[in-house]
């Protein structure tokens, strides 16, 4: 039998085999580092967000005591039970109670000026004076006419009788005696008009002295001695404002009227105070006096006005000024410091911390404000520890020290056998363990 040749063998590939499989194998490979990758993303986005700020160590060690977390070094303050005043901020002018511009009531030369640029002057006080003298010759020309009239009134009179004698004995004509009957009443009224003459004479003599109309302060002077002083002028001789009591006129809105109204209708007394424009400085504290009758439309405000007694003369004339209208007290409320108070998508909150130093989150109503608090309607009680700095680097539940507890956790760090003997290398000058630089070289 002839031999059948066999087929040369071949050699067989498993499917996936060679350059196909490598080539699988390494997407696969790209694959799963691509997805740890995102893994990596995905967890870091979550962290960031979510660490606490007990997280960062607050000593150079990176660890607290008994090798936790560290806590957040914040600053507290109890909540207290406190008088909270309910104020009406406004700005106001202002106002004197009276401005008086001294007019001459007659004409003439200055001849004294007694007023000094400034001071402050009562009623009545001699201010300047008029030469006197075309006055005093007015005076004595009316006493001599009254005089004059006053000797004919009385010869008529005697003449009237002796006429009314002769007429019972009708030795004379009723008409003579009528005659003279009218010449009496005619002297009579020139002795009416005489007196007044002297009067007005007299008047214009004291007119020469010109006097204070009002208690207050004089303004700069316009006339000095010499000039010719007229009634027509329009600048006058000085300027004298009332500034001590001085009121303050402001504004306030419309619907404040009525709380106002019924706390004057229950008798209470509204104090008010007046800062200067930087709001730093107190000019004075007085009364609020009274509203206004109408309130205007166009605007929706009334105006007020309160009046200070201004002893030291803190607030002048036309001077523009920070009101604070106190209507009312709000009595032992729970306050806290303002900047405990913090402010969210869900509202304002405040940070609590417990006996053991935990700061919880705690929604809070706010209400009225001082100038050193805040008043928490709901919320808080008195006597609960709040955050007051430091509260930007917490979260609900973190554990929160005292300023004076991580300087001395500072001060005392935790013992570690590695930084001390890091520490005690750099001591040796690099040279390994206590034996110096002779300990060196005996290694080697």
């Amino acid at each position: 039998m002839d031999d059948i040749p066999l087929p040369a063998p071949q050699l067989l590939l498993r499917p996936g085999s060679g350059p196909r499989r490598r080539s699988r194998l390494s997407h696969a490979l790209s694959f799963l580092a691509v997805a740890a990758f995102l893994a990596g993303l995905a967890a870091l986005a979550w962290y960031l967000p979510h660490r606490n700020a007990t997280d960062r160590p607050s000593s150079p060690f990176g660890r607290g005591p008994g090798g936790g977390r560290n806590t957040t070094t914040v600053a507290l303050a109890d909540a207290k039970l406190a008088d909270i005043p309910i104020r009406l901020e406004a700005l106001g002018t202002v106002t004197p109670l009276a401005v008086a511009t001294v007019h001459p009531q007659v004409s003439g030369v200055l001849t004294d000026v007694f007023f000094k640029e400034g001071q402050q002057v009562k009623r009545g006080d001699l201010l300047a004076t008029i030469d006197p003298r075309p006055f005093q010759i007015a005076l004595d020309q009316a006493n001599g006419n009254l005089q004059r009239d006053q000797a004919q009134l009385a010869s008529a009179k005697v003449t009237l009788d002796r006429d009314d004698a002769l007429l019972k004995q009708k030795l004379i004509a009723q008409q003579n005696v009528d005659t003279q009957l009218a010449t009496v009443q005619q002297l009579e009224g020139a002795v009416v008009t005489d007196r007044a003459g002297v009067g007005a004479a007299q008047l214009n003599l004291s007119y020469s002295k010109i006097t204070a109309p009002i208690d207050g302060r004089v303004g700069l002077r316009t006339v000095d001695v010499g000039n010719y002083v007229a009634t027509t002028g329009a600048v006058g001789i000085a300027t004298i404002t009332t500034v001590t009591p001085i009121d303050v006129v402001f504004t306030l809105p419309a619907d404040t009227v009525t709380k106002i109204q019924q706390r004057l209708g229950a008798g209470a007394t509204l104090p008010t105070t007046v800062l200067d424009r930087t709001r730093t400085t107190v000019l004075g504290q007085g009364t609020f006096l009274t509203l206004d009758n109408q309130i205007d439309p166009t605007t929706g405000t009334i105006r007020a006005k309160a009046r200070f007694a201004n002893e030291d003369a803190g607030l002048f004339p036309s001077q523009f000024v920070n009101v604070q209208l106190q209507v009312d007290v709000i009595h032992d409320a729970v306050t806290v410091p303002a900047a405990a108070i913090r402010h969210g998508p869900s509202g304002d909150y405040v940070y609590v911390v417990d006996s053991e130093q935990v700061a919880t989150m705690r929604p809070v109503t706010v209400g009225p404000a001082s100038d050193e608090a805040i008043s928490i309607a709901t919320g808080l009680a008195a006597g609960d520890r709040v955050v007051t700095e430091g509260g930007d680097r917490l979260t609900d539940g973190a554990r929160v020290r005292l300023p004076d507890a991580a300087q001395n956790g500072a001060q005392n760090p935790p013992a570690d056998s590695s930084n001390n003997n890091r520490r005690q290398y750099r001591r040796n000058g690099g040279q390994g363990g206590q034996g110096g630089p002779g300990a060196g070289q005996g290694n080697r």
